[in-house]
């Protein structure tokens, strides 16, 4: 029986889009005691590859932890599927503030030691001696408590976009190194101070406040449900956001804009900026963030020797690439000296800019349909070459390019070539070359709108 993926991330983004359902993202974990994980794995992933479900998840001994992307139309289905064990029974789910078909693209179900890299001996310390939770109104309440103390428990790439008023930001890379500096850090203040924690979907908090409880800490809270469970209660409660910013995701998205406050820069010109690009040189793979006009000019490269790289016949590439760690070939989450203007631990409160509706880089709702895909792009002359798949695309269309990199970006066709002819409508089959003033990678995609 078929226990892994059979389709490209390419495939299966085409798959969604001719389907033409909404599908939503969203995350859970749980802790409990799991006798088999492997067999746990196996039986989570035939129910819901049969459900179309897409995702990250990680299963061990002590629980689960997902984030997760299924069609709309089979939530119900696929909240059966979590009822069937006893430890799932009324979980609940963290529905993004944005949603995008195309947060996951596949079904990876990992077995691991810990749902969450720790570095906690689990047999020191009651583990269900957690903190007291709270809803986003008395989180807030508690925020204007001049006894509180509040930190962030997620990383320094995570809070440099986004964060709470006045918080805790440790320069930390996971989750496992911010413990004992917290812990150092607030020696002074157990006995009489609120320890106040949060992170994006609770699930680092849970094993924090037990732990910081195990250290002496006397009035330890978390926030219920992470910043997307706080998110979901202001805006249905109209409760004013004490988080400013965007809220970090681990998906294709890479982030949810929670207010329009922009708080960080640019790592590469200092304009305002929280979008986070990965480096498109397949060996590096950076998590940074650049802005439009950066992402133009190096061509979503994090330095001018990656941008070289990439420039590079695919062959040599490759061959630079022998022998090198390249990480799990998602995002490396470390820092550059060739980032000027990265920043991480302390942090701003006020915003250095608001968010431009005009943003190209914000998701644009459009109806469109597939036409096809990109094959090329001629770096010296700014042509972009495509193949086109389906319908048909003329001189004045408007035509949407996305993809992981490239992000939402509209246009409207002036000049069209095939084989190197000039021509008024290329048709299914067509190989097809235009000026684009942006870099297309082999997984965008071609739509042309409707309407």
């Amino acid at each position: 029986m078929q226990l892994y993926n059979t389709l490209s991330a390419e495939e299966r983004a085409q798959l969604i889009d001719e389907a033409g359902k909404q599908r939503l993202t969203l995350s859970f974990y749980a802790y409990a005691k799991i006798e088999n994980p492997k067999k746990f794995r196996d039986d989570l992933f035939i129910a819901w590859n049969a459900l179309d479900a897409l995702g990250r998840i990680y299963v061990a001994h002590e629980g689960i932890n997902a984030q997760m992307s299924i069609p709309a139309d089979h939530l119900e289905d696929f909240r059966n599927t979590l009822e069937v064990y006893d430890f799932m029974q009324g979980i609940r789910l963290n529905v993004a503030v944005e949603q995008d078909n195309h947060s996951f693209l596949k079904l990876t179900i990992k077995v691991r030691h810990k749902i969450v890299a720790d570095g906690l001996n689990d047999d020191t310390f009651d583990v269900t001696n957690k903190g007291v939770h709270l809803k986003a109104q008395e989180f807030n309440n508690l925020l204007e408590d001049p006894n509180t103390i509040v930190v962030d428990f997620r990383n320094h790439y995570e809070s440099e976009v986004g964060h709470f008023e006045g918080a805790i930001t440790p320069d930390v890379e996971n989750f496992r190194e911010s413990l004992p500096i917290i812990n150092e850090q607030l020696q002074d203040f157990k006995e009489d101070k609120n320890l106040l924690m949060y992170c994006t979907g609770g699930i680092r908090c849970e094993k924090a406040s037990a732990y910081f409880k195990h250290q002496g800490f006397k009035n330890v809270f978390q926030l219920e449900g992470g910043i997307i469970e706080y998110t979901r209660q202001i805006k249905e409660e109209n409760i004013e956001s004490k988080f400013i910013g965007k809220n970090f995701v681990f998906d294709h998205r890479l982030g949810e804009r929670i207010t329009d406050d922009i708080i960080s820069q640019c790592h590469q010109c200092g304009k305002p900026c929280d979008n986070h690009t990965n480096c498109a040189n397949d060996a590096c793979h950076l998590l940074f963030i650049q802005c439009d006009d950066c992402k133009t000019e190096m061509e979503n490269c994090c330095s001018t020797e990656c941008l070289e790289i990439t420039h590079l016949p695919v062959e040599e590439q490759v061959a630079l690439r022998k022998g090198l760690q390249v990480g799990n070939k998602v995002f490396r989450k470390g820092k550059s000296d060739a980032l000027t203007f990265k920043k991480s631990g302390d942090l701003p409160n006020k915003p250095l800019a608001k968010v431009d509706s005009k943003n190209i880089r914000q998701k644009i709702a459009v109806k469109k349909t597939l036409i096809g895909k990109a094959e090329h792009y001629y770096t010296k002359s700014k042509i972009a070459q495509f193949l086109i798949e389906n319908n048909e695309v003329s001189v004045g269309d408007k035509v949407l390019i996305s993809g992981p990199t490239t992000g939402e970006q509209e246009i409207t066709i002036t000049e069209i070539f095939v084989d190197g002819s000039s021509c008024e409508t290329a048709k299914s089959g067509d190989q097809i070359t235009f000026e684009l003033p942006f870099r297309v990678r082999l997984s965008d995609k071609i739509y042309k709108i409707l309407g």
